[in-house]
């Protein structure tokens, strides 16, 4: 992940709040003066359904708002070269079962644990932010404690370490 990630990321986000507004603006507040045409409110599905949906909306375009805000004030000199931060690429060994695990540290939107893409803010992430290449750490996870070390960091700047 580089600038250029980053850069394509606020575009992702800004193009799904472009798309999310002109709902919330322009397509639900019709859907909803329908549903009232309808008649009572309270039997109403269209009507309830318009408007969980106009919540939904809401919420995620505050959502996506606070993350676009975040990134923008992201600064590549404010990421640490040298230690786990946002944009790394860590792998680890499970100190109980040698698994090998490869994990990137993503923004909150673009977190998919199925393809080991978490936030700094997960259990794991809380665990290895600021660590480097050799150090272990304990991760607390619902199962129990994880006993982890760090044998390869690649940082957003595109150093790596190994331990």
């Amino acid at each position: 992940m580089t600038n250029t990630n980053i850069e394509e990321n606020k575009q992702k986000i800004r193009d799904e709040l472009e798309k999310l507004k002109y709902e919330f603006k322009i397509e639900l507040p019709k859907k909803i003066a329908e549903a009232r045409e309808y008649g009572d409110l309270k039997e109403n599905a269209e009507y309830h359904a318009a408007r969980e949906r106009q919540a939904f909306v809401k919420a995620r375009i505050a959502q996506l708002t606070d993350q676009l805000n975040k990134l923008n004030d992201m600064k590549m000199d404010d990421i640490p070269e040298d230690r786990v931060g946002y944009g790394s690429v860590v792998t680890v060994t499970d100190l109980d079962g040698d698994d090998e695990q490869v994990f990137t540290f993503v923004s909150q939107n673009e977190v998919n644990p199925s393809e080991g893409k978490i936030s700094l803010n997960s259990p794991f992430g809380t665990a290895m932010q600021n660590r480097t290449a050799g150090d272990e750490v304990q991760v607390h996870v619902p199962a129990g404690v994880r006993e982890l070390r760090i044998v390869k960091l690649v940082t957003i700047h595109g150093r790596e370490f190994t331990a």
